[in-house]
């Protein structure tokens, strides 16, 4: 993640901001912040709506806490309600814990983990009565993300003004059960893919694509490339296009930093890989939009 991602959004958070009639107070809460790299981009983008506002980088690692930048707030948790702003996340849901079902003898069953005094191993449970998922056919997986969906209404409920959104990968629960279950049930290590969730507890991340069609309210859904587009992207790669032509020549440091746009949109409007991901909009009273 570059500086260009954190200027499109700077960009969004004012559309709202103006939207709502410019209010002073106007609060930013990113979840998940890590180091506060997206902070750091936002904040240099000087939005309008931060000059009265406040900017709070949620992370509950202190050690990353302590890597936040000047002018941010650094707190472990979602803050108390109502505010008047935006909640922010980006790839956040895909991480909270989820259950996962599989279709056997006509029926979803949880599977369940357990352990054979040599290692740990998947085990099936007992039917469970969950309402809207598709037909069990036998072999099938769905996640059910109920951590997701607690997350998202947690966030909306802080809000009495402005919107939420997410970032993340993501899919329909109907789509996920005709699709072979390791596709979308991923594990990472260093960087690169896995293997099953059970293989050597704690040294892989495990994630899971979103079900949209879960998750409460009605959001907005455009793919990230839709998105940053209908909020600038395009525009400022071509300025930084004409600040490159201007100062390449002279080895000019400015010219430099507006060429990186031009390689990190091509990496954000990707549609094979990060432009693809699902962009989700929650406006919160939106009468006011």
């Amino acid at each position: 993640m570059g500086p260009l991602f954190g200027t499109v959004l700077a960009h969004w958070m004012d559309g709202v901001w103006a939207r709502l009639g410019r209010p002073d107070g106007f609060t930013v809460v990113e979840a998940g912040a890590g180091l506060g790299t997206l902070a750091r981009s936002v904040l240099a983008a000087a939005p309008d709506c931060l000059a009265a506002g406040r900017y709070l980088a949620v992370e509950r690692s202190g050690a990353l806490r302590a890597g936040h930048p000047d002018g941010v707030e650094s707190v472990a948790d979602l803050p108390a309600g109502p505010l008047t702003g935006v909640v922010v996340a980006n790839e956040l849901l895909d991480n909270l814990a989820f259950r996962l079902l599989a279709a056997d003898g006509g029926a979803w069953h949880e599977v369940l983990v357990g352990h054979d005094g040599q290692a740990f191993a998947e085990v099936v449970g007992e039917p469970v009565d969950v309402a809207d998922l598709p037909d069990p056919v036998d072999g099938a997986r769905v996640p059910l993300q109920d951590e997701a969906v607690a997350w998202v209404d947690r966030a909306l409920g802080l809000l009495e003004r402005g919107a939420l959104l997410l970032f993340d990968y993501a899919s329909t629960t109907s789509d996920l059960a005709a699709r072979p279950w390791d596709g979308w049930l991923r594990t990472y290590r260093g960087h690169e893919r896995g293997g099953h969730p059970l293989d050597a507890p704690g040294t892989q991340d495990v994630t899971v694509e979103v079900a949209l069609d879960r998750l409460p309210g009605d959001p907005a859904v455009a793919t990230q490339a839709a998105f940053l587009r209908v909020h600038g992207i395009d525009d400022l790669v071509d300025e930084g296009r004409r600040m490159w032509q201007g100062g390449a020549a002279t080895g000019d440091l400015a010219a430099l930093r507006a060429r990186s746009r031009i390689t990190e949109a091509e990496a954000l409007l990707d549609e094979t890989g990060l432009g693809g991901f699902a962009a989700l909009e929650w406006p919160v009273a939106p009468a006011a939009f």
